[in-house]
């Protein structure tokens, strides 16, 4: 078991270099954003247009196909599920339902059970019987008892019906908006993340939030934190990973211990767990002091000059292109 390798989510790319890696971390940050924003209050037709868009992406990136299918294939298989899950689920379409009993039930009561017969029209109000067929006692009773007339359009509120299984128009279009924002919001994040290295994030973000210095907010504390926190990620799983391969190890018998004792074997582990991310964290502290760092703002480190080139303004020209489309 090796998590840093076996967890589809989070990993960066490093080989082959694509042309997503040679973009600026700000306008993959903003191309992010749009893929998260543009699905709020969009028709169907373009929530699937944005899955298109990311796969053709990762298609023309030419990412190699053991990521593709770690990134994407557990991701469509759920999408996949929900789609279908919600199709035949209830739709929730609100019906208007009569009451059983009246809403004033004292007046009911006392209404008369004999009811007036018809009263008939006079003799003079049709005298030539105008409107009647032989054989008929009144026309308008003729005219109750006419064919059916054939649906004027091919709508169908309801779709596909199969025993208990029944797809109507709204659980449809349900079932397309949810599966497609589970989509886009799970895997733009993630081809984001496969594409752009932890030190490039916290540089275009410190580069982002550089206008809120004017207002007090620590924004190079910020970006620090943030960069030793994702640097801190893969050692809590290996940590993670090392204390369960201690215990597969051991060969232990679960069944024999039981509910109490299981429990308290895996307490110990991750009490184990926890010291020893303290221990690395204070090696981590240890580490930056014997460097002299003592303050982000007095030793600053420069990972990536951050600049803007012919790629990158091609890829903010096709954004500007998307929110018009998005807009129209």
């Amino acid at each position: 078991m090796d998590l840093l390798r076996s967890l589809p989510l989070g990993l960066y790319l490093e080989q082959p270099i694509t042309w997503l890696h040679r973009l600026d971390p700000r306008v993959k940050l903003a191309w992010l954003m749009s893929f998260l924003a543009t699905p709020l209050l969009a028709s169907p037709e373009w929530r699937i247009f944005l899955v298109i868009l990311l796969v053709l992406i990762t298609v023309s990136a030419m990412i190699p196909l053991r990521v593709w299918k770690q990134q994407i294939g557990w991701l469509a298989l759920l999408s996949l599920y929900v789609f279908s899950l919600v199709s035949i689920a209830p739709d929730g379409l609100n019906a208007n339902h009569q009451s059983r009993l009246p809403e004033n039930e004292l007046a009911f009561v006392q209404q008369s059970n004999v009811v007036s017969a018809p009263v008939a029209p006079p003799v003079w109000y049709n005298p030539f019987n105008f409107g009647k067929k032989p054989g008929t006692q009144d026309g308008a009773v003729e005219a109750l008892k006419r064919p059916d007339l054939p649906q004027p359009t091919t709508y169908r509120y309801i779709l596909l019906k199969r025993g208990p299984l029944t797809v109507t128009r709204r659980s449809l279009d349900l079932a397309i908006r949810v599966s497609t924002l589970l989509f886009t919001l799970l895997y733009s994040t993630n081809l984001y993340l496969l594409t752009t290295a932890p030190e490039e994030i916290t540089a275009g973000l410190e580069d982002l939030m550089s206008p809120l210095r004017r207002f007090g907010v620590p924004v190079t504390e910020i970006a620090l934190t943030l960069t030793l926190s994702l640097r801190f990620i893969p050692l809590v799983l290996e940590e993670f990973q090392n204390l369960v391969r201690s215990v597969r190890t051991r060969a232990i018998n679960w069944k024999k211990l039981g509910l109490r004792r299981s429990v308290q074997v895996w307490m110990l582990v991750a009490e184990r767990l926890l010291e020893n991310l303290l221990l690395r964290a204070e090696q981590i502290a240890s580490a930056m002091k014997v460097r002299g760092f003592t303050s982000p703002d007095r030793h600053r480190v420069e990972w990536h000059q951050l600049h803007l080139k012919r790629l990158d303004w091609l890829a903010l020209g096709a954004l500007a292109l998307l929110w018009v489309a998005r807009f129209v």
